[in-house]
């Protein structure tokens, strides 16, 4: 059986750049993918993402917005380490994909292997009124989109590739 794999694109498609995952998403769920991976869309909606982080995942891919100083539309791959102190809040209006894994714990998740696909946004507004909103992405990170679709692509067929290295040896 192969690995079941979520990709969550997370972020708000009104605040710029803050919408990078949900357009990453958006173009892998129009691609073919192997069996057992999960492409889903949770903009904001973080309780959504927590209780789906209930169900048996042994890797979750999110892929977000992650401002690290680096140049606009530069895209990374983290190891997410997420530390359990206690402390399990959540805004409901917002995401942050750390807040929903602690809720997801909290709730009973098992541990998962937790990776990030991140770009490095050129404008995330702030929202708080309708003038601050913008419906698009800046030009440097409209120009990542495709490479982070590469890049998840890629990291499906490791772990695809890894567990079909398991069931020869077995």
């Amino acid at each position: 059986m192969s690995r079941r794999v979520l990709i969550a694109g997370v972020g708000n498609i009104f605040l710029g750049d803050d919408g990078f995952g949900v357009e990453v998403v958006r173009r892998l769920s129009q691609r073919s993918l192997p069996d057992g991976v999960e492409v889903r869309d949770f903009g904001i909606r973080g309780m959504d993402l927590a209780y789906a982080l209930q169900d048996d995942y042994e890797v979750v891919v999110f892929v977000d917005a992650t401002p690290r100083g680096e140049k606009p539309g530069t895209v990374s791959l983290i190891e997410a380490e997420v530390e359990d102190d206690g402390e399990v809040s959540l805004d409901t209006h917002g995401m942050d994909p750390v807040k929903v894994i602690k809720l997801s714990r909290a709730l009973g998740a098992e541990p998962k292997r937790t990776l990030v696909v991140g770009c490095e946004p050129e404008l995330i507004v702030g929202g708080e009124d309708y003038d601050d909103m913008v419906m698009e992405l800046s030009e440097p990170v409209m120009a990542a989109v495709e490479g982070a679709v590469k890049m998840v692509e890629s990291l499906v067929e490791e772990i695809h590739e890894k567990d079909r290295k398991q069931k020869a040896e077995t």
